[in-house]
């Protein structure tokens, strides 16, 4: 008997997860693709990729095919999806049943772009399944009560603010601002402030390590805890020469203040259109904060802090989606409502 394989894929702007049926998530790589321009061919695609981003030669091209979770190079994401199958089905992509995460507020055109994309790799159905429900399902919230629940997907390229009841979103927003534009708030921070050019890949190295969303201030900080420090090699803005500085986690607070507000808007957008009863659930059970950008130390505090409501990360924020695309793909019939 010929059974046809069942994939999910959680198409970030940063990271692709891919999730296979009965095998669990077998792929988890960066959403950049490599391709020479003279012949256009695609010469690498994730990990191999991202070791290229800003370190290629006039003829290549290393670049993120998706901006605000939003398909911006058709031809390169049905490329990159196609590799992607192929390496985790082990070479064997027969018309494979896929599941495939979309923002929330996704348009046609968009939806239609992804379907699309992976038709074109080689699937045969095509099903669609928002990011806000499927983070919710991953992070074991019971979606399906009469009951709010407020999730916050903090991803790449995008943040998902929702609140779900009875497994449909009630109210939502995507915010175009997540983890890839705190990295370019730290560029802009290190150029002015600092006179220093720094990559894309140093500035998510140091949002990484010393990023930092809510700092103490001075007379709350306790007396024994050092401010984080970490050396940063760029080019000096003035000179154009090499450069080394330490940069403290004050400096990356400052610089990733901006982008962290928007963010911060859209909570408190969503969170005055939330109908009263729900409004009341959400304060009992707090926000849940899922999504790689998640990982940004504080980031719940800051939350709590300027909402007034309790927040928390969920255990392995940046599985939590591909976790909820998995549930859903194992039991497509009792997730009915939540795909399209």
């Amino acid at each position: 008997m010929f059974f046809r394989k069942k994939v999910g894929i959680d198409l970030g702007t940063a990271n692709t997860l891919v999730y296979v049926a009965q095998e669990g998530v077998v792929l988890r790589e960066p959403t950049v693709v490599a391709y020479s321009l003279e012949d256009k061919k695609i010469l690498a695609v994730g990990e191999d990729a991202k070791e290229m981003l800003g370190r290629t030669p006039g003829s290549i091209i290393a670049s993120r095919p998706l901006k605000e979770g939003v398909i911006a190079d058709y031809k390169t994401t049905s490329a990159m999806i196609t590799y992607f199958l192929k390496k985790a089905l082990k070479g064997r992509i027969l018309w494979p049943q896929m599941l495939i995460s979309i923002p929330g507020g996704a348009s046609q055109v968009e939806k239609r772009a992804v379907v699309a994309a992976c038709k074109q790799a080689g699937a045969s159905d095509v099903y669609l399944i928002e990011e806000p429900l499927a983070a919710a399902i991953g992070a074991k919230i019971p979606i399906s009560q009469a009951s709010g629940h407020m999730i916050v997907n903090l991803g790449g390229g995008t943040s998902e603010v929702a609140i779900i009841s009875l497994g449909q979103l009630v109210v939502y927003k995507t915010v175009r601002v997540a983890g890839t534009k705190l990295d370019e708030a730290i560029i802009t921070h290190m150029r002015k402030k600092e006179n220093l050019i720094i990559g894309e890949r140093t500035a998510e190295d140091l949002k990484m390590k010393i990023g930092n969303a809510f700092i103490e201030s001075e007379e709350k900080r306790p007396p024994n805890k050092e401010e984080k420090k970490m050396e940063v090699k760029g080019r000096d803005f003035q000179t154009g020469l090499p450069r080394i500085i330490e940069v403290g986690e004050r400096t990356i607070n400052e610089a990733i203040q901006r982008p962290l507000k928007q963010i911060l808007e859209g909570i408190k957008q969503v969170l005055s259109q939330t109908p009263p009863e729900l409004a009341a659930d959400i304060v009992d059970k707090g926000i849940v904060l899922t999504g790689g950008t998640a990982l940004l130390t504080n980031i719940d505090r800051y939350v709590s802090y300027y909402t007034g409501v309790a927040s928390f990360v969920v255990d392995e924020p940046l599985f939590c989606v591909i976790r909820g695309v998995g549930m859903t793909l194992e039991n497509l019939d009792s997730f009915k409502e939540a795909i399209r």
